[in-house]
């Protein structure tokens, strides 16, 4: 951390990037200016006055326990920094921090000042900007269950929304397709049954790795979305259709974190799924970007 400079420039940010750090400024009680630091050289000040005061006496455990806050108070300040000037490069145009409750920043910051790892900084990062850019898209109990998540999980949660389409019929309805998660293609990818259960058991996926899911009362064609690449599934009958969609379901929380997860298109996976969906006699189109019409890849 560097004394007196603050990784926020005020100068260089967007007005909705500044009308957000007015924000934390207010929930939190922390400004930016003029420097990160105000917080910890008022804490060395009231340690030097405790250890020259003549009146005062203070034990070598006591002086220890005042450098360790010092110390532990900087390094969150620095994270909750880091954490907001990561989220300032990435607001939308129509942005709308001025309507996110102060209490959700309360919460988001005494959440995630304790994360010092870059990649979990930048998950939090992109929650904070959600909701920033939407402002009630992320609940506090989302946040809370982020808090709890280990590096590894995130990064299961990230394979597993690999395999994730979005239904056109259920708008905002992401759907990770694990169709058989004995599959290689899952497999190699440490999606299985062990770890299938584990981010059930962390409130992010529902497992049924017996019947599995299915939506009923399709109409013919379906409309999926799997990383902006346009998918239409061609049921059998003209009305009243099934399609099994697969062995996992999104939670609440898991819906929220998937689109800010940073999971990428698994292009061995489009060929599977569409063989898969083949043999159980549902034809899958994929549309070219540049050619409305469909095509089979």
């Amino acid at each position: 951390m560097s004394e007196g400079k603050s990784l926020i420039n005020l100068g260089d940010l967007s007005k909705s990037a500044t009308v957000l750090i007015e924000k934390i400024s207010d929930a939190i009680g922390t400004l930016y200016e003029p420097t990160h630091i105000k917080r910890v050289a008022k804490a060395e000040v009231e340690a030097e006055k405790v250890r020259t005061i003549g009146n005062i006496e203070t034990t070598e455990i006591q002086q220890r326990a005042i450098s360790r806050l010092i110390q532990e108070e900087g390094k969150k300040q620095e994270n909750i920094e880091s954490i907001a000037a990561q989220t300032t490069t990435r607001l939308e145009e129509d942005a709308k921090p001025e309507n996110v409750e102060n209490d959700w920043i309360s919460y988001f910051f005494e959440k995630c000042r304790n994360v010092s790892d870059a990649e979990m900084q930048s998950l939090w990062a992109n929650l904070l900007a959600g909701e920033a850019n939407r402002p009630g898209t992320y609940s506090k109990r989302t946040i809370e269950l982020i808090s709890t998540l280990d590096k590894s999980d995130a990064h299961l949660f990230t394979k597993l929304c690999g395999f994730s389409a979005f239904c056109g019929l259920f708008s905002g309805y992401a759907i990770p397709l694990v169709l058989d998660y004995n599959a290689e293609i899952y497999k190699k990818n440490d999606i299985n049954f062990n770890s299938l259960n584990h981010l059930e058991s962390i409130g992010l996926i529902k497992f049924d790795g017996l019947q599995g899911f299915v939506i009923q009362d399709l109409p013919k064609n379906v409309p999926f979305l799997y990383f902006g690449l346009p998918i239409r599934f061609i049921l059998p009958k003209d009305s009243d259709n099934a399609l099994a969609i697969g062995q996992v379901m999104l939670t609440q929380a898991g819906l929220q974190l998937a689109p800010i997860c940073g999971a990428q298109m698994n292009g061995e996976f489009l060929n599977y799924m569409i063989e898969h969906y083949k043999n159980k006699g549902v034809e899958a189109e994929v549309m070219g970007p540049n050619n409305p019409s469909p095509r089979t890849p």
